[in-house]
């Protein structure tokens, strides 16, 4: 969810009363044209404001707090669960770490691959789904669950949908907008540890669950996107 272009002049006016747009930009590292074109047509976008808060030294979710619909946003931050952190750890780490705890030189993984990674927001959601997740995200936001769906499967999650499904799960209201890019972990209250401490204190059997579900997932997307373009093959064969 965007805020409105008319709040957000008043808060840059509050934060830089005398800088110009151009001098704005400048501070945040974005583009002029881009801005202009939010305020014309009325919304800014959550990864703009952001932008324009670090560039001014502001605490990102402290600026966001300020918005409509992001009120609460800093008293419901807390730490993310064990659950969600292994959620942002790849399949990679997690077999690197079972090779090397069958191999008996398992003591730990501390350089994990970065994350976003590919699957983060839907590992995510299916992470803190306490069993009805997506429909009650749906009927609260009014999206229609295809394109809900939609949005998972391209890796997206709109920033007011990630907000609105850490409500409804009772985690942090930061860890949808860590998971998606949009904060830091130090913004969002991450520590900067706490995937790697996850998943290193998974016992052995957990790790190898981990690892077949993981395996599981992602045999699954790459037969559907062997599907997908074997269908889309054919299409273009058949139009000659």
């Amino acid at each position: 969810m965007a805020v409105t272009a008319k709040a957000f002049q008043l808060w840059r006016q509050e934060i830089a009363p005398t800088d110009s747009v151009s001098d704005l930009c400048r501070s945040a590292g974005i583009k002029r044209s881009t801005l202009a074109q939010q305020l014309v047509r009325g919304k800014v976008s959550v990864s703009t404001l952001l932008a324009v808060a670090r560039g001014y030294g502001l605490d990102p979710v402290c600026a966001l707090a300020q918005f409509e619909g992001y009120t609460d946003l800093l008293r419901g931050m807390r730490a993310p669960t064990s659950a969600e952190l292994l959620s942002q750890v790849s399949h990679r780490d997690i077999l690197k770490l079972l090779v090397a705890r069958g191999e008996g030189t398992g003591n730990g993984l501390s350089d994990l691959v970065p994350f976003p990674h590919r699957n983060s927001v839907r590992a995510w959601i299916e992470a803190i789904d306490p069993g009805d997740l997506r429909q009650q995200l749906s009927e609260r936001s009014g999206i229609a669950r295809q394109n809900l769906s939609a949005q998972l499967s391209a890796g997206r999650l709109s920033p007011g949908l990630a907000v609105e499904a850490s409500r409804i799960a009772g985690v942090s209201l930061t860890s949808g907008l860590v998971v998606t890019g949009l904060l830091t972990c130090a913004e969002g209250g991450w520590p900067v540890t706490g995937r790697a401490d996850a998943l290193n204190a998974l016992s052995d059997t957990d790790l190898v669950l981990l690892a077949r579900d993981r395996l599981d997932a992602l045999g699954k997307q790459l037969r559907k996107a062997d599907a997908d373009e074997n269908r889309d093959r054919a299409i273009w064969e058949n139009l000659g």
